[in-house]
């Protein structure tokens, strides 16, 4: 799966409509909200929207008919294998009614234009653990695990023999990790998983 790298945003003119396109990332429900206050525009007439995080997902025609405009939004972030995004297509209508081909096409075509355009990092699944190490494998542990790629200290706290640090990693690289942790302090110290 992927996601957004950063926000971005694409504009389309389509039989006199004007249709704006801002794809932002997201990590939370009030993630998305943010961004949908931020990006909605109270002087357009529509402002639809799509986001999915997960299994989780919501849409919104605003006021255009049903299942054209939300849908094709969610429909234009699944086909592109997409997460932990929300993307918002307003629209300032120009004159011309469009039909319900035409607005599927519109707001599905813009969202997945602005998709395409922006640049996408890879989301990888991660989980967290906790390390107990003695001041004597301390240093050349924390050495190891900054040189293991995708590992992230998030903290430590110290207790009288040595400090317990909780860290981040690609949940594929587990084993990886705990043999890593296990050859590093000969044994003395073991990764425990976050439940």
């Amino acid at each position: 799966m992927y996601s957004l790298e950063r926000p971005v945003a694409l504009e389309q003119i389509v039989k006199k409509s004007r249709f704006l396109a801002i794809g932002v990332p997201i990590a939370s429900e009030p993630d998305a909200k943010e961004a949908l206050a931020v990006h909605s525009h109270g002087d357009a007439n529509h402002n639809c929207w799509a986001w999915r995080i997960g299994q989780t997902y919501r849409f919104s025609d605003d006021g255009e008919p049903s299942g054209t405009a939300g849908k094709p939004i969610l429909q234009a972030i699944d086909g592109q294998s997409l997460d932990k995004v929300i993307v918002i297509v307003t629209r300032w209508f120009g004159g011309v009614l469009l039909g319900t081909g035409g607005l599927i096409r519109a707001y599905g075509g813009t969202a997945a234009a602005c998709l395409r355009s922006g640049e996408l990092i890879e989301l990888v699944p991660t989980l967290e653990g906790t390390i107990r190490a003695g001041f004597s494998d301390l240093a050349i542990l924390r050495a190891r695990l900054a040189a293991f790629e995708g590992v992230h200290v998030l903290s430590e706290a110290f207790f009288e023999a040595g400090a317990e640090i909780a860290v981040s990693f690609p949940q594929a690289r587990s084993d990886e990790i705990a043999r890593l942790i296990a050859d590093t302090t000969s044994g003395r110290s073991a990764l425990a998983l976050k439940q």
